[in-house]
């Protein structure tokens, strides 16, 4: 399929896809977040590509605040774009059953999303290693200190999966249910490189395949719609946001 580019068109095709669906399920990545500020990793200027190839799963590390502390703050200061408003709308009219994201930044709860499905975690939530006492984001934003630590002395870790760590199976569960019950996946943001998140498509068996994102994907020649327009804009006018 050939990728629509225009925005009319996209949004119009969007706007008729979501009219007919039923059950739909949507999926995200990093390239959700980058209209609130916060950068992705694999874009051509993505944090990822540069010279020291941080992994995005070290974003609150102190090694990551010390090459890149503008982006580090950028998780904290980010408020929702109108892709997470509009999935937040299409969730309370009853047009979205689940969000699926592979971002840490909460956005989406922000947003005011409810069933929201983490699968690298989020910023917000904290706890220590030791003692198990739970932390809001002011425990590690702190640069100050190099490791957060509790009163206890154990070492204050971001619920966030880090690599050589396994997903959360709850979460897991909840994401491939949700998607297998699916009639509509739009999949959005995401390379569809990072497993094993990005191997929960598989578990889609539904009608409409919905995929927008600026780069090629290797599940392109499966989707029954291929966009190439950032999803924030294309959701604001498919959904009726400002």
């Amino acid at each position: 399929m050939k990728p629509i580019t225009d925005r009319k068109i996209a949004s119009d095709a969007l706007r008729d896809a979501l009219s007919h669906a039923t059950h739909t399920v949507f999926f995200g990545g990093a390239g959700v977040s980058t209209e609130s500020g916060i950068p992705d990793f694999r874009s051509a200027d993505g944090l990822y590509r540069r010279e020291s190839r941080i992994p995005p799963e070290t974003i609150l590390s102190r090694s990551f605040f010390d090459a890149y502390p503008a982006e580090f703050f950028a998780f904290y200061r980010a408020k929702p774009n109108p892709a997470h408003l509009a999935l937040a709308k299409l969730e309370r009219e009853g047009r979205l059953d689940a969000v699926v994201t592979q971002n840490i930044d909460g956005l989406h709860q922000a947003a005011g999303s409810k069933r929201v499905y983490e699968l690298h975690g989020s910023v917000e939530r904290n706890r220590c290693m030791r003692c198990g006492r739970r932390y809001g984001v002011e425990a590690v934003a702190d640069p100050s200190s190099d490791v957060p630590r509790c009163p206890c002395g154990g070492i204050i870790k971001p619920d966030v999966v880090l690599y050589e760590e396994p997903l959360d199976d709850d979460t897991v569960r909840g994401a491939v249910n949700a998607i297998a019950r699916a009639d509509t996946l739009l999949v959005a943001g995401t390379s569809l490189r990072v497993y094993p998140a990005a191997g929960l498509l598989q578990y889609f068996a539904g009608e409409r395949l919905l995929l927008v994102n600026y780069d090629e994907t290797a599940w392109d020649d499966r989707a029954t719609l291929c966009i190439r327009r950032p999803i924030g804009e294309l959701l604001a006018d498919a959904v009726g946001i400002a």
